[in-house]
């Protein structure tokens, strides 16, 4: 009896549960597309909303209560494929070409355009000195006076010399206009004019030795004061009061600092291209830059550089220019159209060539160039077109047809401002 009794009330309990499982499931009418036509079995069986069988479904949890909220849909993770990548921030600057002059440079010095002995051109003691070292003077300017000696006295004889001699020649004048009339009267033989022609030609010359005598007795006493012949600074060898001068003895040495030449030795491989009248600006170690002409290229080379001669003149009408200065000569001999970019836009591709990195259409691309020049605030480069958008921040961070964020900024944008995507990995690295 007790198994006939377990044996039903198990099979009681299988046909609940089943029945139950039923009750919790929903009735979907066909014909209503999807998502229509579904009703809970529970509702049709209970009339009654919220009835004791509902609450029992939902005490036992086999249904869900109306009344509680519903559970927030669970967060689907996009794939990597369905992240929307950022546009990488760059900055560009747009450059227009320029014509860059070519210079050959030479390296020299500063040479004085002439450094010029002041000699004596008379004997005698230094009586005065007129200047001294580095003073500056003018052609003309007295350097030093020689004693005069003798000279005066040498003069006043001349002068006495010439004075008789011209009394001599007017009366051997007068006594050959004389001896004409009276041959011309028939008074005095016709062979006594050649005696007083002897007469008159002896007096003649007694008066052209006398004043040239004089002549020279004049320029030797002006000899005695010794000027210069040119401008410039006055520099030593100097003559000092009570020296004895020879002739061709130094009274003084004045340096002619204007104009000033650089004078160096070109290359041979460059003396072609340098020409007489060409532009060039010398600078030297003490911090001068002036500018300059060329003046002299030399036809010979030197036989054991093989370099050629030149010169470059100054102006320096200043006077701060010193002779034998180290200095360097920038010739220009012509000039080709480049950019000049900052040197912290170039950058190199994957295979090692040097280039920068333009902007088309908010597209990068790699441009190789060619160094052909610098200067302090930038480097001539060849190889780009007349008008070009080089990237100039973020270059470093993009790629050959890479697209770009691109905005226009100079050296001072920051790559904080362009907004640089995080974990954004670089492309070739600069050199």
């Amino acid at each position: 009896m007790i198994r006939f009794i377990m044996s039903y009330g198990v099979a009681l309990v299988l046909i609940l549960l089943i029945a139950g499982w039923l009750a919790s499931g929903t009735l979907v009418e066909g014909g209503k597309g999807p998502g229509a036509g579904e009703k809970s079995i529970i509702d049709i069986l209970e009339v009654q909303k919220d009835g004791p069988v509902h609450s029992l479904f939902v005490s036992l949890g086999l249904i869900k209560d109306p009344k509680q909220a519903p559970e927030p849909a669970p967060e689907v993770t996009p794939t990597p494929a369905e992240i929307p990548v950022a546009l990488q921030s760059v900055r560009y600057q747009h450059f227009v070409a320029q014509m860059m002059p070519i210079e050959v440079a030479v390296r020299g010095q500063t040479n004085a355009n002439a450094t010029v002995s002041v000699r004596a051109e008379t004997s005698g003691i230094v009586k005065q000195v007129h200047v001294s070292k580095g003073d500056h003077v003018e052609p003309g300017d007295p350097l030093c006076t020689l004693d005069e000696g003798t000279r005066l006295a040498r003069k006043a004889q001349g002068e006495a010399a010439l004075i008789q001699a011209q009394a001599s020649l007017e009366r051997a004048r007068a006594d050959f206009d004389t001896n004409r009339a009276l041959r011309d009267k028939g008074l005095a033989a016709a062979n006594t004019a050649r005696q007083f022609q002897v007469n008159l030609a002896v007096a003649e010359a007694a008066v052209r030795a006398a004043e040239s005598a004089l002549n020279d007795i004049t320029k030797d006493i002006e000899r005695t004061r010794i000027v210069s012949e040119i401008s410039g600074v006055v520099q030593d060898p100097l003559a000092n009061v009570g020296d004895m001068l020879n002739v061709s003895a130094i009274c003084a040495t004045v340096v002619q600092l204007n104009p000033m030449l650089f004078t160096g030795k070109v290359a041979e491989a460059k003396v072609s291209e340098v020409a007489i009248g060409q532009q060039a600006q010398v600078s030297t170690v003490t911090g001068q830059s002036v500018a300059g002409t060329v003046r002299f290229v030399s036809s010979i080379a030197d036989r054991s550089t093989r370099a050629f001669q030149i010169e470059i003149e100054l102006d320096n009408s200043d006077g701060k220019l010193r002779d034998g200065v180290t200095s360097v000569a920038r010739i220009q001999v012509g000039a080709i159209p480049a950019h000049l970019i900052p040197a912290s836009a170039m950058t190199l591709d994957t295979d090692g060539k040097l280039g920068v990195r333009t902007v088309t259409g908010n597209v990068a691309h790699f441009v190789p160039i060619q160094i052909v020049g610098d200067e302090a605030n930038g480097v001539w480069v060849a190889g780009l077109p007349e008008k070009a958008d080089i990237i100039i921040l973020g270059q470093e961070f993009v790629s050959d047809g890479q697209q770009v964020d691109a905005r226009e900024g100079t050296i001072g944008s920051s790559l904080a401002n362009a907004e640089t995507p995080q974990g954004a990995k670089g492309g070739d690295t600069s050199s």
